[in-house]
């Protein structure tokens, strides 16, 4: 069995979680299609969001320049990191110039990426996630689940008693109205303590030099308010053309993501105020490599928008904590290949190659497409399982023969009718908590088929 495989049998095994986790996600992807509808060019969008990724990847050397000129005549000041030790040495050297210990973080995946809390905590500073999702899995110590939701595997009973531990809540209280009061109350100080605040970056305009945020809490403009001092860490693939481009994203990413017509807060950020700083670190941390990698460059077009993994029927049914990779779903199964085939690939497994993730990706990444090329090359990169190109040979001796293919379908109907402990048990991958062996049709298509015809 796949690390996949494994995983979930955990998350499966909790039948009422596993259906509202699914039911919760469709939602999502549901209020996607309706936003979708509202917007005639759609598909025109997301054709012109792919070629401009592809345009700006192609010439990303010139744009980060670009970029980095105007940032610089606007105030900013900008760094370059080649991978995640850089990234965090510059975050912790630009605190300690500071002298802040306190520091107020935005939602970034790029700070997952590059493990920057645990090594900031390590060192004696502070690193409050602002968005209330994050928090709570801060206060859980635990790691999203969701790249956009990352609290979504998380009841809301669940959430009560964390707050009523750590916040001191009303027993028994899980009303979601009463939970966001008490944690915004419970934030406020936080930011009027921060130090230093730190947030990701959604888009960097080239011809502006300047930085889009997008968050629907508002999070990310009150720690920059407070604080005189704003880190803004951003992946290069980030960097996009222009404001006209800017548009282009802005229309697609909420709509994609949780079916809003657009985030609630969409901040620029462009120079710092009178006696502030605003420092931007560009961080490449393997994107070059991908850039390099024809078969998967495509990857360097995703706007984080969690499209795929609301739509994907494995995630909804297995959870974020069955991929080994830190994010999950089809977008993680890709970038974790990407990373390191040695050690995420028991995630390639976590598709039932639907395709369905590549039908709504906003920027149109062939997410699906990805997967089933890195499911080829399995077997010339050793990683294969034996067990799978074992069971392969041996389907391939079955239905290489009409006796042989018969034959075997005689014996699963034999086998589908002896006692159901015998056949889902251990012994049987197939078989696990909240996924029933099927019945086996009395008659195959075929037959059914040949006796219609005899009728006529």
């Amino acid at each position: 069995m796949s690390t996949h495989s494994k995983a979930a049998k955990r998350f499966v095994a909790d039948a009422e979680r596993l259906a509202w986790h699914d039911r919760a996600l469709y939602a999502v992807r549901e209020k996607r299609d309706r936003m979708m509808a509202t917007v005639p060019e759609w598909e025109d969008l997301r054709r012109q969001a792919s070629e401009i990724k592809l345009h700006t990847l192609s010439r990303l050397g010139d744009y980060l320049c670009e970029f980095e000129r105007n940032a610089t005549a606007n105030g900013m000041k900008v760094h370059w990191a080649a991978d995640a030790a850089e990234m965090n040495e510059t975050v912790w050297q630009l605190i300690r110039e500071h002298g802040g210990r306190h520091l107020i973080k935005s939602k970034s995946m790029l700070a997952e990426e590059c493990g920057l809390t645990p090594y900031l905590e390590a060192r004696g500073v502070e690193a409050v996630e602002s968005d209330l999702g994050e928090r709570i899995m801060q206060l859980l110590h635990m790691p999203p689940s969701h790249i956009v939701l990352p609290a979504i595997a998380v009841r809301r009973e669940e959430v009560g008693a964390l707050f009523e531990r750590e916040m001191g809540t009303e027993k028994g209280n899980s009303d979601p109205t009463y939970l966001t009061h008490a944690a915004r109350k419970a934030l406020r100080q936080k930011f009027l303590d921060a130090d230093i605040s730190m947030t990701g970056v959604n888009f960097a305009v080239a011809s502006t030099g300047a930085l889009a945020v997008c968050t629907n809490e508002g999070n990310a403009d009150m720690g920059t308010s407070f604080t005189d001092l704003h880190i803004a860490i951003m992946g290069i693939e980030k960097v996009i053309p222009d404001m006209e481009a800017l548009g282009v994203f802005t229309r697609l990413l909420a709509r994609s993501g949780t079916g809003q017509p657009v985030t609630t807060y969409t901040s620029l950020y462009r120079r710092p105020a009178p006696g502030h700083e605003i420092h931007v670190i560009l961080v490449d941390n393997g994107r070059s490599e991908w850039l390099a990698n024809e078969a998967h460059r495509n990857m360097l077009k995703c706007l984080r928008c969690g499209a795929c993994m609301n739509t994907c029927p494995v995630y909804r049914r297995s959870g974020g904590y069955s991929y080994s990779y830190f994010i999950p779903g089809p977008l993680g199964i890709n970038l974790g290949m990407l990373r390191s085939p040695k050690r995420y690939h028991g995630n390639v497994s976590a598709c039932t190659l639907c395709y369905s993730c590549s039908n709504v990706c906003p920027a149109k990444i062939d997410l699906g497409e990805q997967i089933y090329d890195w499911r080829q090359r399995l077997d010339e990169m050793g990683l294969a399982d034996p067990a799978k190109k074992l069971a392969v040979k041996g389907m391939n001796f079955v239905m290489g023969g009409s006796c042989r293919f018969y034959g075997g379908i005689a014996l699963g109907r034999a086998a589908s009718r002896l006692p159901r402990a015998v056949v889902e048990n251990g012994l049987n991958p197939w078989s696990a908590p909240g996924r029933a062996m099927p019945p086996f049709a009395e008659r195959s298509f075929n037959a059914e088929w040949k006796k219609n015809q005899k009728k006529r």
